[in-house]
C-alpha cells in the first residue's frame, strides 16, 4: 500500500480547490475531512495560484472577509447575511465537480 505523504495530501487538496467551479464554494472540512486545519495550512502556504475564495467555514462565514466576500458576489455566490447561503451554493462532500 503506497504512503501518502503531506506534498500527495497537499497536492490533493489544491486539486479539490481548482476544481470547485464558479459560483460555488466548498468548506475546509469537505476539502480534508477529519482535518479541516490542514487544508487551511495548504490555501496559506502554497504559492499556486487557486480559487483560494471558494472555500469557506463550515457555518458559512468567510476567512478572508470583505475581500472573499467580493471575490465571491462577482461569481453570483448567494448569501445569507454576512454568511454564504450554503443551502444553495455548497457542493456536497460526496460529489466530485465535473
Amino acid at each position: 500500500m503506497p504512503v501518502r505523504t503531506i506534498a500527495t495530501a497537499s497536492q490533493d487538496v489544491l486539486d479539490r480547490v481548482r476544481a470547485i467551479p464558479e459560483g460555488f464554494v466548498r468548506t475546509y472540512g469537505d476539502l480534508s475531512p477529519g482535518a479541516p486545519r490542514f487544508t487551511g495550512t495548504v490555501l496559506r502556504t502554497t504559492t499556486a495560484e487557486v480559487p483560494w475564495w471558494r472555500v469557506v467555514r463550515a457555518d458559512g462565514s468567510l476567512a478572508k472577509g470583505a475581500r472573499q466576500r467580493a471575490l465571491l458576489e462577482a461569481e453570483g455566490v448567494p448569501f445569507a447575511g454576512a454568511r454564504v447561503d450554503l443551502r444553495v451554493a455548497r457542493i456536497p462532500r460526496d460529489v466530485e465537480p465535473a
